[in-house]
Parts: C-alpha cells; sequence; structure tokens
C-alpha cells in the first residue's frame, strides 16, 4: 500500500531501557525484521501487521497524549515510509527515539530523532551485521547498545568501545541478554574495568516478565 506502514502494533507503556528509562513512552513496532538473533524476544513482529498511514499512526499517538515516541520493530529502516513518519512527528513536537538493529543505513535518519543502534555480539549469531559505515552517524545524543548472553560477550564489547572509544562521544549501554547472562556478573565486570558505559537491565521484563499484555496498557 502506497505511503502506508504495516504496523505490528502500537500501545502505551514504561520505557524499559536505555537512557529514557522509566518514562512513560507511546511505541511503534513496526512488523518485519532481517536479523534473527538467538536472543529475540519479538518474533512475533516478523511478519504480523495491518497497514496504517502516517496520519493514522499519529492520530493514535496523539490519544496517548504521552510526548516520548519509540519506533521499533522488527528492524523499523526496512519500512522506506518510516521517514516520513519521523519527520512528521517532529514536526508535532514529538520526542522520537529509534531503535535500529544496526545493520540497516541509519544517514538519512533525521537529526533530532535519537537513534539507539544496536551492534551484534557474537552470542546473538548475527555478529556480522554491523555496518560499519553508521559510526559516522552517530552524535551525542545517541546510544549504542551491546546485549551479551555471558562473559565471552562482554569481553567482546570490551573491545570494540575500547577500540572506537565509544564511551567518549555518545553513551554506550552494556544489557545482559534476559535469562541468559547473569546480570550481577556483569555488572561487576564493568565495575572493575572502570568503564564509562550504561548497564541496563531490561524494567519492563522485571516488572511483567513474559506476560506482554499485562504491560500493553493501551494496545491500539
Amino acid at each position: 500500500m502506497q505511503n502506508s506502514l504495516k504496523v505490528n502494533e502500537m500501545f502505551s507503556s514504561i520505557q524499559g531501557e536505555g537512557t529514557h528509562q522509566g518514562l512513560l513512552c507511546f511505541f511503534i513496532r513496526l512488523t518485519g525484521c532481517n536479523l534473527r538473533c538467538s536472543y529475540c524476544d519479538t518474533k512475533y513482529a516478523y511478519f504480523d501487521g495491518e497497514f496504517f498511514s502516517a496520519g493514522q499512526i499519529i492520530d493514535k499517538w496523539k490519544e496517548s497524549g504521552i510526548k516520548l515516541v519509540q519506533i521499533t520493530g522488527g528492524e523499523p529502516l526496512l519500512q522506506e515510509n518510516v521517514y516520513e513518519l519521523m519527520e512528521a512527528l517532529l514536526k508535532k513536537n514529538a520526542k522520537i527515539l529509534l531503535e535500529t538493529n544496526g545493520s540497516v543505513n541509519i544517514k538519512n535518519v533525521p537529526k533530532n530523532v535519537v537513534k539507539i543502534v544496536d551492534i551484534k555480539t557474537p552470542g546473538s549469531k548475527t555478529e556480522d551485521s554491523f555496518l560499519i559505515e553508521n559510526l559516522r552517524f552517530i552524535n551525542d545524543i545517541d546510544q549504542i547498545k551491546f546485549v551479551v548472553t555471558g562473559m565471552d560477550d562482554f569481553l567482546w564489547s570490551k573491545k570494540i568501545i575500547e577500540k572506537f572509544c565509544l564511551d567518549k562521544w555518545c553513551s554506550a549501554l552494556v544489557s545482559p541478554a534476559y535469562n541468559m547472562a547473569k546480570p550481577a556478573e556483569i555488572a561487576e565486570m564493568l565495575i572493575i574495568n572502570n568503564m564509562n558505559v550504561r548497564f541496563q537491565i531490561q524494567l519492563h521484563k522485571m516488572l511483567w516478565r513474559e506476560e506482554r499484555e499485562i504491560f500493553i496498557t493501551k494496545k491500539c
């Protein structure tokens, strides 16, 4: 459908990750992903969804009354019309977070959108997916995230952070994969290595575990 986006779900909840953790947020989850990470918790977004125009999506966001919006997936940048949506939301004074898996070029993402970009670790089984060129388009409002499945992933991530000095010019996030890595062990390693990164646990999973419908309070 021309000028439309395939949307898996839209809902209001608490932002569970990143530098905006704990804030009310309106989530727009787009359908489709080009990766199949070992720890993926949104497999339901691979294919299922309905088509909405940018205007219809914005109407749903307005109904929420929440300024903070996260566009996620799947992989949202696979749908070309997402750029039109981001521009339209910015014109409505939305604060936009874009969560992307790092395998798609981010150069055309609007300047004022906060990019949360994954660098996939070996434990994800997709560690060769990151486009190194994307580092050119990261600035100080953006976040680079490493989801670690254990100590090997942590040490791998540490090398990448140090190689590109990621902690010096953006927010570097280290997140233990839910039910895989031991959060306390990863936190201890950050302390031992005196790393200037943000440790995060997925707050929404601490609150609601696997019961998605509990935290999707206003699903559209």
